[in-house]
């Protein structure tokens, strides 16, 4: 019998062996190598990923991250370099491209206004459009101002195209188009800025010149090292080793991984790719005027996320991935082609039908593309002059707020009924859809813009509607400054307590001259808040406060963030607002010498920077250079002579100086433009009794009483003047007139009995 017992125990033990030894090899790899730890994981480089992920890989090669930026050679420069040239329709100067010992080169206006030659060392960007950049002194690129559209095969001029000359922060040469700032940080992977504020000088450094694997999922070595590790031996780690979780994300987080690089913000340092809220990256722009039209449609080029959040798709968890493929950007169906990309959600029966969208599709007769959703609902508006870029806030379109409030619609786009009167437009419109139209909160933003009376509590409201995007309620907030009233200190104490950190961050950095009680029991506590942004901000509005007055315990995280605040801005000072920030935080410490530095630097950077200009005015005029302080304030009326506020403080300042002649005039600009303010008027109306006008003092001081009756120094300041003159008929008109308008006005019915 070859089976005995003893063989079968011996078999027995072997098999255990072969069973057991899976896991003795795994305990010997646990106990030789320690997993790394996520604050020691380092960038791998995508070609460490294509191993495992040859789909993925595969789907990004030649995608818009893939060729974000790249090397200048044969394979990667699309543009004409044989010699060509071309002349610039708005300058009328020629430029030349040609090839020189293998480099590629353009002759053009340099720094100096003077042709001179440069080499090109990078590409930017492949579609629709290539851009190429030139090493500068400092460690600067700059973009050249001209670009190679890739469908048409020519060159072209970008924006801006109003660049006064060379000294223009505008002009290529400048900081506008530095790629250090204005480019870098979303077409690389890795990027660190490094800016210099002592030498204004670069040392970026990327690791991958592209936008790699890392810049999504972030470093990635310990994944790297989890995944070659055999399969029946890895140790079980959370995320599977990699630094930012991108699969199973809720809707929001997955949109707060893109929103870094899609959005139209400030950076508060280089990606760390370690966050949980947005904000303690980033702060994104909320619906100004300058970026967004009224009712929230792109007018500059805000890279989707401040558009996208304001519509119904956000809010009912629609997330980027349900219409692009994350590895190759694009949509999963051409929505030029169809409208399956949104039947994905919506029924065709419904919104892919006649009843709903009127037009005829492209083979049921005259040729129309109106029946495509993106048509209707996510016109575009180009940008780099021929980049067409879709409006992601999916809104419902509104002739009828075209007609009020001089928007944009999709229906007047030059590709559907542009050629159209927009009578037509909303008349037909009105014919399909019916007259009624829900509120918008667009109409109260235009009237608030231009200061219309009124629209305090309209904004307070939507301030404080739940059920409205976040960017929306905190634009509402921020345009509550134009309206200063006792009833907005509820707004904003609501807003410090909101879930949402834009509004918290808001509502610290727009609440006006807010009361030590306020700064001390309301925005203090928010030096603890868990998001970066509103810490920061909350410590600069503490700033001024005697440090005697400030909890001790609270005392060394202020001092702490104040520092953490002056990293954030050095981190951007390569551009004006950043010193001029500095500046503002030295200036409410009361270290005069420093702010005026830091806004001198501003002003060195971007000549045009008003803000810089105006506090520098304003501190001058604190240490009686008042001279200085007037060519400031001249300079920026000239420059902007819509910026009423500054004709105010002019006014003021040439008063000060006794130049009341200017002051009046100054004044009375300030007080036409500022209807929403009755200050200006009556400072002119001082001015001109300045001057012995008394005709013209008493009638101006007259036309601010009527504008702000309740103003109890405007109504004596005139009474007194009337009763001086003996003009007491006069008086007692003015006491009845404003008791019209303010019936419990208490000085009026003491000058009506004093002198009855």
């Amino acid at each position: 019998n070859l089976t005995s017992p003893r063989w079968e125990i011996f078999a027995i033990l072997a098999t255990c062996v072969i069973l057991l030894a899976p896991f003795i090899y795994k305990w010997r790899i646990q106990a030789t190598i320690t997993p790394p730890t996520p604050t020691s994981a380092q960038f791998s480089g995508t070609l460490s990923c294509k191993e495992c992920h040859e789909d993925a890989y595969e789907k990004w090669k030649d995608s818009d991250h893939d060729r974000a930026m790249a090397i200048a050679n044969d394979q990667t420069v699309l543009g004409d370099f044989t010699n060509v040239q071309f002349t610039d329709p708005y300058t009328t100067k020629t430029s030349r491209f040609f090839r020189e010992n293998g480099k590629f080169m353009v002759e053009t206006e340099g720094p100096d206004g003077k042709p001179g030659v440069f080499s090109i060392s990078h590409t930017f960007g492949f579609h629709p459009l290539q851009q190429y950049l030139i090493p500068f002194p400092g460690g600067r690129l700059q973009c050249l101002p001209y670009a190679w559209d890739v469908d048409k095969k020519q060159w072209y001029r970008l924006p801006p195209y109003d660049v006064t000359g060379p000294d223009d922060w505008l002009h290529w040469t400048k900081g506008s188009q530095t790629w250090n700032g204005m480019c870098a940080e979303c077409h690389s992977t890795q990027l660190k800025k490094n800016f210099d504020r002592q030498t204004n000088e670069y040392s970026t450094s990327w690791f991958e010149i592209n936008v790699g694997c890392e810049s999504c999922h972030g470093p990635a070595t310990q994944h790297v090292t989890w995944a070659k590790t055999p399969p029946f031996t890895r140790e079980k780690i959370v995320n599977f080793g990699l630094s930012v979780q991108s699969s199973g994300l809720s809707p929001k987080k997955q949109i707060t991984l893109c929103a870094p690089c899609h959005s139209r913000r400030y950076q508060l340092g280089d990606n760390t790719h370690q966050t949980d809220d947005l904000l303690d990256l980033i702060v994104p722009s909320l619906l100004t005027e300058d970026l967004y039209y009224a009712d929230g449609q792109i007018k500059e080029e805000v890279y989707v996320y401040g558009s996208f959040t304001q519509s119904k798709m956000y809010h009912r968890d629609v997330r980027c991935s349900d219409c692009h493929d994350v590895h190759s950007l694009k949509t999963f169906s051409d929505p030029y082609k169809g409208n399956d990309l949104c039947l994905q959600c919506h029924r065709a029966s419904e919104y892919d039908s006649k009843t709903h969208h009127f037009h005829k599709k492209m083979d049921e007769g005259k040729p129309s593309q109106g029946y495509l959703c993106v048509k209707c609902h996510m016109p575009t508006r180009k940008y780099m002059g021929i980049d067409s870029r879709l409006d992601h806030s999916l809104r419902v379109p509104r002739p009828d707020l075209s007609a009020k409030l001089g928007t944009p619609n999709s229906c007047s786009t030059i590709d559907c009924h542009g050629d159209k009167p927009l009578e037509w437009v909303v008349e037909n419109y009105n014919k399909w859809y019916g007259q009624a139209r829900k509120p918008h909160y667009g109409e109260v933003f235009a009237a608030a813009r231009t200061f219309e009376p009124g629209q305090g509590p309209k904004l307070r409201a939507l301030a404080a509607d739940g059920l409205l995007p976040a960017i929306v309620r905190a634009s509402a907030l921020s345009l509550l400054r134009n309206y200063p009233a006792a009833e907005n200190a509820s707004a904003f104490q609501q807003a410090f307590e909101s879930d949402e950190a834009l509004l918290r961050y808001t509502a610290i950095n727009i609440m006006d001259r807010p009361s030590e009680e306020t700064l001390l029991k309301r925005i203090a506590p928010k030096i603890y808040d868990p998001v970066k942004a509103v810490r920061l901000e909350a410590a600069l509005r503490l700033a001024g406060i005697p440090r005697d007055k400030i909890r001790e315990q609270d005392r060394e995280t202020l001092a702490r963030l104040l520092q953490e605040y002056r990293h954030s801005m050095e981190y951007n000072s390569d551009f004006a607002p950043q010193r001029y920030n500095l500046g503002n935080l030295e200036q409410t410490l009361g270290n005069s010498e420093q702010a005026i530095k830091f806004y001198q630097e501003a002003i060195a950077i971007d000549e045009q920077f008003f803000p810089a200009k105006v506090n520098l005015a304003m501190e001058y005029n604190r240490a009686g250079k008042n001279s200085e302080a007037e060519e400031l304030l001249r300079q920026v009326i000239s420059a902007n002579p819509s910026l009423y506020e500054v004709s105010y403080s002019f006014g003021l300042l040439l008063s000060e100086m006794g130049k009341y002649e200017d002051a009046a005039v100054y004044l009375g600009k300030a007080a036409d433009g500022m209807s929403h303010s009755s200050r200006a008027r009556y400072n002119q109306g001082l001015a001109y009794l300045k001057l012995k006008q008394w005709r013209k003092g008493t009638d101006t001081l007259r036309m601010a009483v009527v504008q702000d009756p309740t103003n109890e120094e405007y109504f004596v300041t005139l009474a007194r003047l009337y009763l001086g003159f003996r003009m007491n008929k006069e008086a007692v008109q003015l006491a009845e007139d404003v008791l019209k308008l303010a019936p419990n006005h208490v000085a009026a019915k003491e000058l009506l009995r004093v002198v009855h």
